[in-house]
């Protein structure tokens, strides 16, 4: 692992689901910008001293003469630094986990993102919410056409820990997130409204045709948006509507993914991640369990307890550490992974996501041209 030692929140979640299933072994880190720190905190997760490295050029040095070296490297630091280590780690024929975004520039996410696909190295992003077993299930549902034609999606992410000025109380997960240097130029649309557009087009399967955005800064003296609605036109003529929020009082993790075709809908809210709720035209709502008999395989494999056992954000995340486990033991074993090692957010995701970034800020600043088509869909 790369970053996410002493004190960083998304660091401790990687450790915790890359460990649930038995398939990942944490042995190497560079955890902090500051060597002697990161090293501290390496030996105290009970890493081998000789492989608590200062920094990733360390880590990638040292491992690289090892018969026993890595089999991936996660990367777990803030955006701007994300395409110099991961650059590094691929053309050292490192296996990589990455932290969305996939970087903080667009031009940075199509050099890596050919870098991957040319070098054949793995690269998986950690778009979370794609983990959960009732998204799969919705996802195999609208793409048999359980709902027909899909005719507007409608998804959000609304946050309050940003209602005020923390980034000038000592937050420092909020400083550099409304950074334009460290973060990207998207605020609240890069850190949270890429997992809900990433949400949307996998359950869907619809690609972006064109976007129209509004993105405002509430909070005084920040540089970048902490508020961000956007409308959304699909190829074959379906509609969505995009809201991301960092200052919605009142949300804690409000993740909702509303999709509506010809012949009926389905809902899905993260906060009640085990029900997804289907409504078919002219018949009865229905709450469809995780867990339930006669669900898809994509759903069942990534379910390990029994309906009215609940299983949440760790266990989703872990659902994607396995998945990429699976897939580059698939890829070195010469074989097709299984379903649990399929429909993962990879590479080009990643690219997907900072192209809408950049999309979605364009078209705010670009008041004579409101409809911008993203380099990626």
């Amino acid at each position: 692992m790369v970053g996410g030692g002493q004190g960083a929140y998304i660091g401790n979640i990687h450790r915790l689901a890359a460990r649930l299933d038995g398939q990942w072994q944490l042995v190497a880190g560079a955890f902090d910008v500051d060597p002697a720190r990161g090293r501290e905190f390496a030996i105290g997760q009970g890493l081998d001293p000789a492989r608590s490295y200062g920094s990733y050029q360390e880590l990638i040095a040292g491992e690289a003469g090892r018969a026993d070296r890595v089999d991936a490297v996660a990367i777990c630091t803030p955006n701007f630094t994300h395409y110099p280590i991961a650059k590094a780690l691929i053309e050292a024929g490192f296996d990589v986990i990455c932290e969305k975004p996939l970087t903080a520039t667009l031009a940075d996410a199509v050099a890596l993102e050919a870098l991957a696909r040319e070098s054949g190295r793995f690269v998986g992003v950690t778009y979370t919410y794609s983990g959960y077993p009732m998204v799969h299930e919705a996802r195999v549902r609208v793409a048999a056409g359980e709902i027909g034609a899909v005719r507007t999606v409608q998804v959000e992410y609304p946050l309050e820990w940003m209602a005020t000025a923390i980034e000038q109380q000592g937050n420092a997960q909020a400083a550099w997130r409304t950074d334009p240097t460290k973060n990207g130029r998207g605020g609240s649309i890069g850190d949270i409204g890429t997992h809900a557009y990433h949400l949307a087009g996998f359950v869907t399967g619809l690609k972006l045709e064109s976007l129209t955005a509004d993105l405002a800064t509430f909070v005084a003296g920040r540089s970048l948006d902490d508020n961000a609605h956007v409308l959304l036109r699909y190829q074959g003529g379906a509609r969505g509507l995009l809201w991301s929020s960092q200052v919605a009082i009142g949300n804690s993790n409000g993740v909702r993914l509303r999709v509506f075709g010809e012949k009926g809908s389905f809902q899905w809210f993260q906060e009640q991640p085990n029900e997804l709720i289907f409504t078919p035209l002219d018949g009865r709502v229905q709450t469809i369990k995780r867990g339930a008999e006669g669900l898809s395989e994509d759903a069942r494999v990534r379910t390990r307890t029994p309906p009215g056992h609940p299983e949440g954000y760790l266990v989703a995340f872990a659902n994607l550490y396995a998945g990429f486990a699976e897939a580059i033991r698939a890829r070195r074993e010469g074989r097709a992974p299984g379903a649990l090692g399929q429909n993962l957010p990879l590479a080009y995701d990643g690219l997907k996501g900072v192209a809408f970034v950049e999309a979605v800020v364009d078209s705010h600043e670009a008041a004579d041209q409101p409809w911008i088509t993203p380099v990626a869909v």
